[in-house]
């Protein structure tokens, strides 16, 4: 049985772990990063990384609009504007997180299914471009392929 562990308690350890050049693996919980991360199921392994390119999916603490707290996300990179740093889930059809490049934890570099498979960790190109469309092709993975999951 997995143990959970409080964000808050978590989330500055693994901050500190991947500080000292150590990797992290660990199970993300939720969807917003459907289709390519399935929360609670799949594995991912964090490591530093120094220069955060568009594509990358991160662990970040960032701030969202009218919230006085900062949270942490796991999500893509979808632009770089100086030292602003915007995110969004894949799995999301709309909202963008904010953060700097000191706020980005760690960069996922693999991720793998519960039955050990790798998969690829894309820059999502084509899945940023589908953004439109986004909301037909998660509602046909949820239906068809989610179910043999």
């Amino acid at each position: 049985m997995p143990h959970l562990v409080a964000n808050a308690i978590l989330i500055p350890e693994m901050d500190s772990l991947l500080k000292e050049g150590k990797e992290i693996l660990f199970t993300p919980s939720g969807n917003s990063m459907r289709p390519f991360i399935e929360g609670g199921k799949d594995t991912v392994l964090l490591k530093k990384k120094d220069d955060v390119k568009v594509g990358d999916m991160c662990l970040a603490w960032v701030s969202r609009p009218h919230q006085e707290q900062q949270s942490y996300v796991l999500h893509r990179v979808i632009r770089i504007e100086g030292e602003r740093v915007v995110l969004m889930g894949d799995g999301n059809l709309q909202g963008e997180e904010y953060c700097t490049s000191k706020d980005i934890i760690g960069t996922v570099v693999r991720i793998t299914t519960p039955w050990g498979k790798n998969k690829p960790v894309t820059k999502g190109r084509l899945w940023k471009l589908l953004l439109p469309q986004r909301w037909f092709w998660l509602k046909v993975y949820r239906h068809t392929i989610l179910k043999c999951y």
